[in-house]
């Protein structure tokens, strides 16, 4: 693994595995906020109950960080896991109105929070990339 390659999956990587620590101890509450606004981007999320959904979500988040700082896991098994997650969190920013301008591309204030998940989507293109670049050099 070359220092290009640990950059880009050491940083996503704790920061996700942060996130989803931090929301293991999430209320009912909180999990119905969170569950609200993904079933916008991901409207099979309504089928969860608020506690499966806060469960759910911190669990693949500590798995996703975990295996973009496992260096056993191949760039390119964790840019798919990472462009997945990176999906979801896009979906919900282009399909909620109020997360962005009239244009449906620029952020609103409201969305720029989502809007920063395209540096992840590059991220996990890169991890991608690079995972077919080394396997045609193995062949």
């Amino acid at each position: 693994m070359n220092m290009s390659t640990i950059a880009l999956r050491t940083v996503p990587g704790a920061f996700i595995l942060n996130s989803g620590i931090g929301k293991l101890g999430l209320d009912a509450d909180a999990a119905a906020g969170m569950q609200g606004m993904a079933a916008t981007g991901v409207p099979a999320v309504k089928q969860l109950s608020p506690e499966q959904f806060g469960k759910a979500l911190a669990w693949g988040e500590i798995a996703l960080g975990g295996a973009l700082l496992a260096p056993f896991v191949s760039n390119r098994v964790a840019g798919l896991a990472l462009g997945t997650f990176t999906a979801g969190m896009l979906s919900m920013y282009f399909r909620n109105d109020g997360m962005t301008e009239s244009d449906g591309v620029r952020p609103t204030q409201d969305g720029t929070p989502l809007a920063k998940d395209t540096w992840l989507a590059a991220i996990a293109i890169s991890l991608i990339s690079s995972g077919k670049k080394a396997d045609r050099k193995k062949k």
